[in-house]
C-alpha cells in the first residue's frame, strides 16, 4: 500500500509539475511574442519616484537613477524588438526544464520506493511476523 502511495504522489506532483510548466511556457511566449509592440510606447516616459518614497530618497540619488534608466533604454528596446525571435528557443528551454525536473521526480519516487522496501525489510512493514518462541 505503501509502494502505491508513494508513487500516487510522485505522479500527482509531476501532474501539477507539467501543468505550471504549461502555463509558465504559455504565459512566456505570449509576452515575448508581444514585446515588439512595446517598444515606441516607453520611449518618451520619464521615470519619477512615487511621492511617499521621493521624501526618503536624496534628490542625488533619483537624478543617478534616472539617468541611469535613461541610458539603458536604448539597449532595452532594441531587445524588445528582438525578443519575438526567442520565442522559438524559448520552447526549447521550457522542454529542456521540464525533462529535468520530471527526471528529478522520478528519482524521488524510485528513492521512495527503495525507502519502502528497506523499511518493510527491517521489520516496519504491517505483514505477517513469524512467531517467537518464549523463553522458558
Amino acid at each position: 500500500m505503501l509502494y502505491a502511495l508513494s508513487w500516487f504522489v510522485i505522479f500527482s506532483l509531476l501532474a501539477l509539475w507539467s501543468l505550471a510548466t504549461w502555463a509558465a511556457h504559455a504565459f512566456a511566449v505570449w509576452a515575448v511574442s508581444n514585446a515588439g509592440t512595446l517598444t515606441g510606447a516607453a520611449s518618451g516616459v520619464e521615470v519619477r519616484l512615487p511621492e511617499w518614497l521621493a521624501a526618503w530618497v536624496p534628490p542625488q540619488v533619483a537624478q543617478a537613477i534616472t539617468a541611469l534608466l535613461s541610458g539603458l533604454a536604448p539597449l532595452v528596446e532594441s531587445l524588445l524588438q528582438a525578443a519575438p525571435a526567442l520565442a522559438g528557443g524559448l520552447t526549447v528551454a521550457t522542454w529542456v526544464i521540464w525533462g529535468l525536473g520530471s527526471a528529478l521526480l522520478v528519482l524521488l519516487g524510485a528513492g521512495l520506493h527503495l525507502l519502502v522496501a528497506m523499511w518493510r525489510r527491517h521489520g516496519g512493514g504491517s505483514g505477517p511476523q513469524p512467531a517467537r518462541r518464549a523463553a522458558a
